[in-house]
């Protein structure tokens, strides 16, 4: 089995398609789903983002896998494979591992070295789990993926240069001036109570804004936000959805980022919202604090505010798009460099202990197996020396297993150190020739080990799966 990736995010596509290709949450569940139930995928799991939709599997077969998944995604995004391919990206073995240790570390995000990308990594394994879908491999990687996206933020000043999308966001809005000294006074809606909206609200409220709205379909949800900022900010409260509108030409700051297949803020209540906050102005009901250019910030995907505000006179907007732009040209920080060593020195390990670990089972089944014949040869001295007593007994069986022990300590050993080196894969294989081990114990070693139990009972964490070597990688 082999980790394999199919997936697209900003490096490789335009927004206009990473648009077209967001998925929302049901629609992510069936398609890991229906990988699952493709028969080269035997675990699978979706990494989706506002900039990135990745397909992670294991799958026994590499060409029959990138067909496979690379149909699926075109299927559940609703763009047609012939248009969606040119923009799909394949990582197998190592460099998936690679691609997915360096998106934790913000590497591979629009904004370098940005730390959000691990909460998404943790709802992707969870989202894995909750299905039954992520096994012993993806598990493994997931988590350790985790681990070090930690590591590379805590060792490396890599958090210098990683700002998070909603900070990068208000700071292009703010222009040469500081978000601090921009936001202070100004009147701020945030639409939608996720963890982007979140993020921008705490940010919004910490900058110093008067007046803090915040809208969601679930009410209960912005309420529960709104109650979590009235430290930060005075005038923070909760409205339905139903009430953007009406709140919309009251606000000079406008963050949208929710799940909706649609616009949220149409052309029509852009323009009316700049006409109605005209005539507050006129009738000198608009307050000292509000700014003449309404800043919108919209980061879904796909959007919510309607591309028509770019032409709109009196409002500013920054999307998904022109951040993208933004980003090519902010300059990397040194501490970059340092964490692609990370990276590489992480991959490496993650390789070696993957392919130690595919000859764990031969192992336990060899030394079951030892197990056996020392239980067999104490049964047939039983029967032969039945006066034994208890003590005789039990330093025999005790000499014995001690014997075999020491017979099998160096080989095991040695057999898994061989096994983590690049093409160690075969060793398990000499292994069960060279012993004769049945292939079936050696199954049921590791059905046992990918479910966290083992042949004993006892429950153990779930081991990595092997990593086999194929020289194929690269675009689909």
């Amino acid at each position: 089995m082999s980790l394999l990736v199919v997936g697209l995010s900003h490096r490789s596509a335009p927004v206009s398609v990473l648009e077209r290709a967001s998925l929302a949450a049901d629609q992510q569940t069936k398609l890991v789903q229906d990988s699952l139930a493709a028969e080269p995928a035997t675990e699978a799991t979706v990494l989706a983002t506002c900039n990135r939709i990745e397909l992670y599997a294991d799958v026994d077969k590499f060409h029959a896998g990138v067909a496979e998944l690379s149909t699926l995604l075109a299927q559940h995004t609703g763009v047609g494979l012939d248009e969606l391919t040119p923009y799909l990206y394949v990582h197998y073995e190592d460099r998936a591992v690679h691609h997915l240790f360096s998106v934790a570390c913000g590497l591979d995000s629009m904004v370098v070295g940005e730390g959000q990308i691990l909460g998404q990594i943790k709802d992707a394994l969870a989202l894995g789990q909750e299905l039954h879908t992520a096994g012993r491999l993806l598990n493994d990687l997931f988590q350790q993926a985790l681990r070090v996206g930690k590591r590379a933020h805590s060792e490396t000043g890599i958090d210098k240069a990683g700002q998070s999308l909603v900070t990068f966001g208000l700071e292009q809005l703010a222009g040469a001036t500081p978000v601090a000294d921009w936001a202070v006074g100004r009147r701020a809606l945030v639409i939608g109570a996720g963890s982007m909206s979140s993020l921008a609200a705490t940010t919004l409220a910490r900058a110093g804004v008067a007046e803090l709205v915040i809208a969601n379909r679930t009410l209960d949800r912005a309420r529960r936000l709104a109650e979590s900022l009235t430290g930060l900010v005075a005038g923070a409260r909760a409205v339905p959805m139903e009430r953007v509108a009406a709140e919309l030409p009251h606000a000079d700051v406008v963050v949208s980022c929710t799940g909706a297949t649609g616009l949220v803020l149409t052309a029509d209540m852009l323009a009316e919202a700049l006409d109605r906050r005209a005539e507050h102005r006129a009738e000198g009901a608009a307050g000292p604090g509000a700014a003449e250019t309404v800043a919108l910030l919209d980061l879904a995907m796909p959007r919510d505010i309607d591309a028509v505000a770019h032409r709109l006179a009196g409002l500013r907007l920054v999307d998904i798009e022109s951040l993208a732009e933004a980003a090519a040209d902010e300059p990397m920080a040194a501490d970059v460099d340092q964490v692609r060593a990370i990276v590489s020195a992480e991959v490496t390990a993650f390789g070696a202990a993957q392919r130690a670990a595919h000859i764990t089972p031969t192992v336990v089944a060899l030394r079951t197996m030892a197990a056996d014949v020392v239980a067999g040869e104490i049964a047939r001295l039983d029967g032969r020396l039945p006066d034994l007593d208890e003590r005789q007994r039990a330093e025999i069986t005790q000499t014995v297993r001690r014997v075999v022990d020491k017979l099998l300590h160096a080989p095991t050993v040695r057999v898994k150190q061989l096994a983590s080196t690049p093409g160690g894969a075969g060793y398990a294989d000499a292994l069960r020739e060279l012993f004769d081990l049945d292939p079936q114990a050696v199954a049921a070693v590791s059905r046992a080990d990918a479910n966290g139990t083992r042949p004993d009972g006892a429950v153990g964490r779930p081991g990595a799966a092997a990593v086999q070597t194929d020289p194929k990688r690269g675009r689909a």
